[in-house]
């Protein structure tokens, strides 16, 4: 099996998507927005999924 990035684009993908999150759930914090603040931590989650598949692929 030939060894491709799709490892590090999913691992880059995560971290967009957790600092993303980040930003939504401060931002949600500061304003009283809770469904912002959810979404945060949604994207937060995903981004988190998604560097666990990355490195998951780099490995095999």
């Amino acid at each position: 099996m030939a060894h491709d990035n799709n490892g590090l684009s999913d691992k880059l993908k995560g971290a967009v998507n957790k600092a993303k999150g980040e930003v939504k759930d401060q931002v949600g914090n500061a304003t009283n927005n809770a469904r912002m603040q959810a979404d945060g931590k949604k994207d937060k989650v995903k981004g988190e999924v998604q560097e666990r598949i990355g490195e998951s692929k780099e490995r095999h």
